[in-house]
């Protein structure tokens, strides 16, 4: 019993860890492109957290910068009850151009990000896999430079999230929102 308890386990590990590797990244991939002002428009997750808030989330502005190091510096601000927050994280750049890393010591988690797709000028497609002690969740983000992006864009976006394995419950286009603008800076 314990041997075969294993053995599920590990075929569920190597599940998981080569679907991940399916994810693709932006074939020839410019990160200063990537740089500036986004909408996060789209946002879709299997994680629990996801799953309490979704009825609470609304668009964002995520601003992109390039660090000294290369590292991308991202700045997201976004609408909380009757304030606005923002939150700042650091994606650590990988051997893989449109790859990167961040880690979350407040929840314990780790992220591996990918861009899967981009124009730069119009829109960004974002496939993030986390990693926690308590398991792991998938999530896509979609951004835009705009808050209004074409509706083969927000089909494209819903397709490659079920492609991810997610359901249309967990697929949300999120609302457009005027709040926060003394931070969109």
């Amino acid at each position: 019993m314990h041997t075969t308890l294993l053995g599920v386990l590990g075929l569920a590990l190597l599940g998981a860890l080569h679907a991940q590797d399916s994810v693709p990244v932006q074939t020839d991939f410019q990160q200063d492109k990537l740089t500036g002002r986004w909408y996060s428009i789209g946002l879709a997750s299997n994680s629990n957290w996801f799953k309490e808030k979704k009825h609470l989330m609304k668009m964002c502005t995520t601003v992109i910068s390039v660090t000294a190091d290369g590292n991308l510096e991202v700045t997201s601000t976004y609408p909380k009850g009757d304030q606005c927050e923002k939150r700042n994280s650091l994606y650590t750049k990988t051997e893989q151009p449109g790859r990167f890393s961040y880690s979350n010591p407040r929840w314990g988690s780790k992220h591996d990000i990918r861009v899967v797709e981009t124009n730069y000028e119009e829109y960004a497609l974002v496939a993030t896999q986390i990693s926690k002690s308590t398991g792991s969740s998938t999530m896509v983000l979609l951004y835009s430079r705009t808050k209004e992006l074409s509706p083969e864009r927000l089909e494209r976006f819903t397709q490659f999230s079920r492609e991810q394995g997610l359901t249309d419950e967990e697929i949300l286009i999120l609302p457009r929102t005027g709040e926060c603008r003394q931070w969109e800076r």
